[in-house]
C-alpha cells in the first residue's frame, strides 16, 4: 500500500484526522487502539455501515425486486463497500445492482440504467463527493420514484427520502476535542482512534408523500428525526 500524502509529507509533526474510510486499510494507522506514529484522530466508519444500512433500506421497501447502489470507483473504501453490501445481500436474498460513477454527467444515465432494471429502491453510497450533489440526486430519485437511502441528515434535508450514517457535526466536535489534547502536548500515539456512536436515521416524510410511498411504522417508531 502506498503512504498516505500526509504521513509521506512528515513522521514527526503531530497530525490528527476525521476520516469515513477505514483509518488502517488506508495506512493512517497501524491499529485503532494503538494507532504509533504521528497521527491519530476521529473514524466515522462509514463504510463499514453500508450492509447496516442495505438491511434498513430493505426494512423501508420490502419484497424480493432488487435495489439500486451508487458507487464512486475513485473512494478509498471502493472495494470495501461491494463486499460490505454483497454480504447483506446474500443474507436478505436480494439482488443489487452496482452503478459505478466518476462524476456528475455519469450520475442521471446510472439512476436510468437502476430504474430500467426494475430496482425497488436505491442506496446512495457514503461516499463524500456525492455531498456535491445533494440536490440533483433528491431530484433524480423524484423523477425515477426510487425511495432512497443517503448517509446524511443533509441529504434528507436537501429533499432525500431516508438518510442513515455518522453524524459529521459530532465527529467534528470530537476532533476538534483531540486537536486541542495535541496542542496541549499529548502525542498522537498515545491517543487510540476515536470511532463515532452517533449514527441519527433521518426520515422526509414530506419526500415520502411527494413519492406516494409510505414508510413502515416499525422504521418510522426507530428514527431519531422526521422532517414534515
Amino acid at each position: 500500500m502506498n503512504r498516505p500524502p500526509s504521513k509521506a509529507a512528515t513522521t514527526t509533526l503531530p497530525i490528527g484526522f476525521i476520516t469515513d474510510v477505514d483509518p488502517v486499510e488506508a495506512g493512517l494507522v497501524a491499529s485503532l487502539n494503538r494507532p504509533g506514529g504521528n497521527i491519530t484522530g476521529i473514524s466515522l466508519l462509514g463504510s463499514a455501515l453500508e450492509g447496516k444500512r442495505l438491511g434498513l433500506v430493505n426494512e423501508i421497501v420490502s419484497g424480493t425486486a432488487p435495489i439500486g447502489v451508487l458507487l464512486d470507483s475513485r473512494f478509498p473504501d471502493a472495494n470495501r463497500q461491494p463486499r460490505e453490501l454483497q454480504d447483506t445481500a446474500g443474507a436478505i436474498k436480494r439482488q443489487i445492482i452496482a452503478e459505478w460513477v466518476t462524476n456528475e454527467p455519469e450520475i442521471e444515465p446510472a439512476f436510468a440504467n437502476i430504474a430500467q432494471q426494475r430496482a425497488a429502491a436505491l442506496l446512495v453510497a457514503q461516499i463524500a463527493s456525492f455531498a456535491n450533489f445533494m440536490d440533483q440526486l433528491a431530484a433524480l430519485a423524484g423523477r425515477y420514484n426510487l425511495p432512497a437511502m443517503y448517509t446524511g441528515r443533509e441529504f434528507a434535508q436537501a429533499g432525500g427520502l431516508v438518510s442513515y450514517g455518522p453524524d459529521f457535526a459530532d465527529g467534528y466536535r470530537h476532533a476538534g476535542l483531540y486537536a486541542a489534547k495535541i496542542l496541549k502536548g499529548m502525542k498522537p500515539a498515545d491517543l487510540p482512534v476515536m470511532q463515532s456512536i452517533k449514527y441519527p436515521l433521518v426520515i422526509n416524510l414530506k419526500t415520502a408523500k411527494a413519492l406516494g410511498f409510505d414508510i413502515p411504522a416499525k422504521v418510522l417508531a426507530i428514527s431519531d428525526e422526521v422532517i414534515e
